[in-house]
């Protein structure tokens, strides 16, 4: 296994899930439009919920092309990167929604798999990494976003 690779496996990951939430913060409310414009299903429970936003969605984008190209991929690799990690995290939003799990509210692996194995599986072609490299940064990804979810949430509730 290379190590490096997993590094760069990981770092893209971390990039696409991260930029949304690092936006929100320097942001807060301002330009905050959600995806789903509020639309409500036949449930009553919003399509995606209020936060999956047009401007995280670009701040993905753009910082994760940015990554790609300083780690000597296209700009377009990453923008690539970035829409499937999203893709996933809307498709996880969704299923959230209709179990009846309140948005932002933590779904252990629901949160963490889609997002990151949809992105590095789709892009192994162009990116390179085994099966292992990738299974590695999945499971790192996936034990950093549980920790850092978890301090965030508990610093929240004080």
């Amino acid at each position: 296994m290379n190590a490096s690779q997993v590094v760069i496996l990981v770092l893209l990951v971390i990039t696409a899930n991260a930029a949304p939430v690092v936006i929100s913060l320097m942001l807060g409310k301002r330009w905050n439009a959600s995806l789903d414009g509020g639309l409500r299903l036949p449930d009553q429970r919003p399509l995606l919920g209020p936060s999956k936003t047009i401007r995280g969605l670009l701040a993905s984008l753009l910082a994760t092309s940015l990554l790609a190209f300083l780690l000597g991929f296209s700009p377009l690799v990453g923008a690539g990167f970035a829409s499937l990690a999203m893709l996933g995290d809307i498709c996880s939003s969704f299923i959230k929604r209709r179990l009846g799990i309140a948005s932002s509210r933590s779904a252990p692996m629901l949160d963490q798999l889609p997002e990151s194995l949809l992105p590095l599986w789709f892009m192994q072609p162009i990116l390179g990494g085994t099966s292992a490299e990738i299974l590695a940064a999945v499971a790192i990804f996936t034990f950093a976003d549980l920790i850092l979810f978890g301090l965030y949430r508990s610093g929240q509730a004080h």
